[in-house]
């Protein structure tokens, strides 16, 4: 979708205004409703239920639908077009050394910070009361979901489905992303008139889904709205009051990682000026904090890789789409320093030995967490149960876990564009880097 086209004479307005308006209009009304009419009221409630909770349910599972087909040809594409096996372990090995210390940063910054703010010691109980009350329902449903989930050997084991079609019906992401790099892998080596046939249904494949993306993004601002009429009607400014320490704690911390890890990052490493990285990556970034999801994100990160940052198609496709599930800086820091407040929270002390497998921990966690909203809350529960912290603490924070899952999902897809910026310094000597459209 073209943000300078035109209709009937008049410039269009460009999508992330039209959802930065979207944004602020949600918060506003939802504002008015909790404090002049109250969210209690039918007419609220019905408005809610019936009105912006579907709408923004209907908008995600649109996206959804389609993330699935546009993630398997797009790595599939991306390592096709490697040309060679040597070209797709270079770009592989520079891509997981970056993830692996670029995430042990964030972590250790959230970390330091928790540690130092405490900010689990000064939550006042009665609030607190409040809010775990409020969000035990949910909070039960994640805790028993986590015993569901593959751990230990059985946890790489599942990255390799005996099942592709059952893989990604339930939605394995790495398991899809696993049967995808093989397929790529098998293009690449295999030559033959029927290859190139199939290579080009896949490209179709990716084509058509970015085309129906691109349809189902024009109700972004609508469904932006939705969200954030629901958040402001439900706990007006104590959204961001309730767990104010808490909540600014790990935004100083996504602030540093985003601002001064990923800045030195491109000046030093990938040799790409800051200054123009960001520029180039707003609209990204504004889809990803309207979402809270990488993968809902995914469409809008590709395009801006190829037209706004001028990457090479070939490294973007191949480091955004793996980086969707694989490289979570804002997630391992977010796990990192919610298991800590919890911890300070219920007066439980972590020695160091367990904070470095806090650690560790959430950056196989980052690695390995859906992208999609609230994904990494079935990881903070698994961690909690780890190191002796009541997993259904994460009941206290669900209040504000929206908007922190806004910020942290907004430090991912930059850090996943961040990756692919480095990661292909030095590729621009290979053939068939720039593919033009």
């Amino acid at each position: 979708m073209n943000e300078t086209t035109t209709r009937a004479g008049k410039a269009k307005l460009p999508l992330h205004w039209k959802m930065a308006i979207g944004f602020v209009a949600g918060l506003l009304f939802g504002l008015v409703v909790y404090y002049a009419i109250g969210a209690d009221t039918p007419w609220a409630q019905a408005f809610t239920t019936y009105v912006t909770q579907p709408f923004g349910t209907l908008f995600l599972r649109l996206i959804f639908m389609l993330v699935i087909p546009l993630l398997f040809s797009a790595l599939v594409m991306g390592v096709a077009e490697m040309g060679d096996v040597r070209s797709l372990g270079r770009i592989g090995w520079k891509t997981l050394a970056y993830t692996i210390v670029v995430s042990a940063i964030a972590v250790v910054i959230g970390l330091v910070l928790v540690n130092w703010f405490q900010p689990g010691a000064g939550v006042d109980p009665a609030q607190a009361q409040r809010m775990l009350s409020e969000g035990s329902e949910r909070a039960s449903a994640i805790v028993s979901s986590t015993a569901t989930q593959p751990k230990g050997l059985d946890m790489v084991l599942s990255i390799v489905p005996d099942n592709v079609v059952k893989a990604a019906a339930d939605n394995t992401i790495l398991a899809v992303m696993f049967f995808a790099l093989m397929l790529g892998i098998g293009l690449v080596l295999t030559r033959s008139a029927a290859t190139d046939t199939l290579k080009r249904g896949i490209e179709g494949l990716f084509e058509v889904s970015m085309t129906l993306i691109g349809l189902v993004i024009r109700l972004a601002p609508y469904a932006v709205f939705c969200f954030m009429f629901n958040l402001a009607a439900l706990f007006g400014w104590g959204l961001l009051k309730s767990l104010g320490a808490y909540v600014l704690v790990v935004v100083l911390a996504l602030a540093i990682h985003m601002f001064v890890v990923y800045s030195l990052a491109l000046k030093f490493v990938g040799g790409y000026s800051p200054l123009r990285f960001f520029r180039g990556a707003q609209e990204a970034m504004l889809m990803a904090f309207s979402t809270a999801s990488s993968n809902a994100t995914l469409p809008t990160a590709l395009r801006v890789a190829e037209e706004k940052l001028g990457l090479p198609r070939r490294v973007s496709r191949f480091v955004l789409t793996v980086g969707a599930t694989a490289n979570q800086n804002g997630t391992a820091l977010f796990e990192g320093v919610t298991v800590l407040f919890l911890a300070q929270f219920f007066g439980i002390e972590l020695s160091l030995a367990q904070q470095v497998t806090v650690m560790f921990v959430c950056i196989l966690g980052g690695i390995g967490t859906a992208g999609v909203p609230a994904g990494s809350l079935p990881v903070v529960a698994l961690i909690c149960g780890m190191v002796g912290v009541p997993p259904e603490g994460i009941g206290l924070i669900l209040g504000v876990d929206r908007f922190l899952d806004m910020c942290r999902t907004t430090l991912n897809v930059t850090g996943d564009l961040a990756a692919a910026a480095v990661v292909s310094r030095g590729e621009a000597d290979l053939p068939a880097e720039r593919l033009a459209d």
